[in-house]
């Protein structure tokens, strides 16, 4: 499924399949999770993809062959490959243990070609090998949602010091994965959705969530920390006023509207607003050996590979409670 322009449909087309070069892996795909960065990317809110582009980036598949130089991947391994594409390994950022912030970075359906198809091509330090507890559909929203939602959580877990209460507005594919992972671990998680979302706090609740209600409310006690990750920046200031003195806020997303202009007195009282970049590799191992722990259950909802963009509409319209994944073999 092709991107040829932004703000148009994908387009089901024929293509070669690709070459793995040195470095690289050749990719059956088995599933490919549909994420909100996709529906940016589409939509021209992200707007320097390659043209005509794959997209999807949350990827899981078989290695059909290595490359020159693919390290220890092997043919007929089951991998997972995420929004992190490559990195030069040489700047600054690299150098320093923060390969998310490379100056040149790369990234998996914005800059290469991605998983919305039936073979694709990843470096192979990027791709990950998968546990076994979970299926092909199951595995695919770990690799964004799941690993993006970790890192939040483990920016609020490094600022909010004790960590008792956590609030997570927009309750969508990384929320569910996110509250699983928390509640293990014994916190108190209070879901946020769009107002008049009832099924979608139901569908908190039954996930463990001690509270669940409309973005445009207080929750019943303050928070030790929130994360973000609807698109809203008006969630901001509100996320921050529901957050305890010393508490943290964490913007999960890739792309937010503009903030609105808030008071000092929201911020004061060393609260701290912070936003997550993409994700390291470490990110990845630590994460994937989580989920098999806790284990999370992701709730998925399966589309054929022809019916993208059927899934990103239900995506776009907040039809979904979980994870759009099309399944593509």
């Amino acid at each position: 499924m092709v991107l040829e322009q932004p703000q148009r449909p994908l387009r089901l087309t024929e293509m070669p399949a690709p070459v793995p070069g040195a470095g690289q892996v050749l990719i059956r795909v088995r599933a490919c999770g549909v994420c909100r960065t996709d529906l940016h990317i589409v939509d021209g809110e992200l707007a320097e993809p390659v043209l005509p582009l794959i997209p999807g980036h949350q990827v899981v598949g078989d290695v059909v062959a290595c490359g020159p130089d693919a390290g220890s991947l092997e043919p007929g391994q089951r991998v997972g490959v995420p929004w992190l594409a490559w990195t030069c390994g040489r700047c600054d950022f690299c150098a320093g243990g923060q390969e998310n912030l490379c100056d040149r970075g790369r990234f998996t359906g914005y800059h290469v070609q991605g998983g919305f198809a039936e073979m694709m091509t990843a470096d192979a330090r990027f791709a990950f090998p998968l546990p076994d507890t979970f299926s092909d559909v199951e595995a695919a929203p770990l690799l964004c949602a799941g690993l993006i939602g970790y890192r939040a959580y483990r920016m609020a877990m490094e600022t909010a010091g004790a960590l008792r209460r956590l609030g997570i507005y927009g309750f969508g594919s990384a929320a569910h994965i996110l509250s699983q992972v928390a509640i293990f671990h014994g916190l108190e998680v209070f879901a946020f959705t769009r107002p008049g979302d009832r099924q979608g706090q139901e569908f908190a609740r039954a996930l463990g969530a001690s509270w669940a209600g409309p973005s445009d409310q207080p929750p019943p006690e303050a928070l030790d920390a929130a994360v973000i990750f609807a698109p809203a920046g008006s969630l901001v200031p509100a996320a921050l006023r529901a957050v305890r003195k010393g508490g943290s806020v964490v913007c999960g997303g890739i792309h937010m509207s503009d903030i609105p202009s808030f008071p000092y007195q929201d911020l004061w009282g060393e609260r701290l607003l912070r936003s997550v970049a993409n994700l390291e590799r470490r990110d990845a191992h630590e994460f994937l050996d989580a989920a098999g722990q806790v284990p999370v259950r992701t709730h998925v909802n399966p589309y054929p590979l022809s019916r993208a963009n059927h899934a990103l509409q239900d995506l776009r319209d907040g039809r979904l409670h979980g994870a759009a994944v099309l399944a593509i073999h």
